[in-house]
């Protein structure tokens, strides 16, 4: 089943109930420094971070983001506290099926998969990592996210040291509160050529697919008909809700990724049209705390609009 979200009425107001916690130290102005000097970046990001050491073990890294709801975790150095790397739901993705360190299950460990799960995620994370320091501005850190296609970056002071971390979701609720993008629609930024899976494909399927393309999250179509969506993060809760335990029998990964993609996917889908305002299909995204929205016109799947999108759209309108 589909839920598809109402019409959205491009002749209504701004609905300001919704804050998200990184919204509430006030509205920012994309190309102005605020009068205290203080960053932008700052301003927006989520302060609450998390951090993780090297020597964690990827299942232990996977629990922690999974039980906080994050999608990406800084690794610093207990010491110093110094950022190190930076590990995504993408790379626990490439882990776990189609990546680079894919190798590591099946090489490192013959394809066993619960001794793979304790190897430290020094293993899989990304060592080099693009930062921006605290008294950097917002339009640095969006272009870096546009020209690198990253969805987070770590905020760190002079020494090096993680104070925040900017994310997509942050950009994408300050466009939900502030219009940037000069009454654009979701026609003008949504990705049309769409890939998608069935629900036969199996886990090992999407991850491939995810990695092959570099996607972060695949519709799922039956008979032409959008019945689900499946993220990066839904591969993460896989693993680190312990979902995947329930098909080990022996240990090894093919128990893990054969399974139907529908054991994982997401069946509520929220929709919009090709023709919403994405001021509102920001709106949507920020309310739902949802990294995606596919556009359906007439029944039809017509194109998918992203957080990255909607960050890339800044760019386009600043240019």
């Amino acid at each position: 089943m589909i839920k598809i979200r109402r019409n959205i009425n491009r002749n209504e107001r701004h609905d300001d109930r919704f804050v998200k916690r990184s919204m509430d130290r006030g509205p920012v102005e994309f190309k102005t420094r605020l009068p205290d000097q203080k960053s932008e970046i700052v301003r927006i990001a989520g302060k609450d971070v998390v951090t993780i050491p090297r020597t964690i073990t990827i299942i232990g890294a996977a629990k922690t983001m999974t039980n906080y709801g994050f999608r990406r975790l800084p690794v610093t150095n207990p010491g110093n506290k110094k950022l190190e790397g930076i590990l995504t739901s993408m790379d626990i993705v490439r882990f776990m099926g189609g990546g680079e360190t894919f190798k590591l299950i099946k090489n490192g460990h013959f394809g066993n998969f619960l001794s793979a799960i304790n190897e430290s995620v020094s293993e899989i994370m990304i060592n080099e990592v693009i930062s921006v320091e605290e008294t950097g501005n917002l339009k640095d850190a969006v272009n870096k996210m546009v020209s690198s296609g990253i969805g987070g970056i770590p905020i760190v002071d002079s020494e090096n040291r993680v104070k925040g971390i900017i994310t997509e979701r942050d950009i994408v609720s300050l466009i939900s509160k502030v219009d940037i993008v000069n009454g654009m629609q979701a026609k003008d930024i949504m990705s049309k050529d769409v890939v998608a899976i069935t629900p036969e494909n199996t886990i090992m399927d999407l991850t491939t697919t995810m990695v092959d393309k570099g996607f972060r999250r695949v519709p799922i179509i039956e008979d032409g008909i959008l019945v689900g969506i499946v993220t990066a993060t839904d591969v993460l809760r896989y693993l680190g809700n312990g979902g995947v335990f329930d098909k080990i029998v022996t240990g090894d990964i093919k128990e893990v990724l054969e399974v139907p993609v529908t054991e994982i996917m997401v069946s509520e889908v929220e929709t919009g049209e090709s023709e919403d305002p994405l001021t509102e299909v920001a709106k949507v995204m920020a309310e739902e705390n949802i990294g995606s929205l596919p556009i359906i016109d007439n029944s039809t799947l017509k194109g998918i609009v992203t957080e990255h999108d909607l960050v890339r759209s800044i760019v386009e309108v600043q240019e």
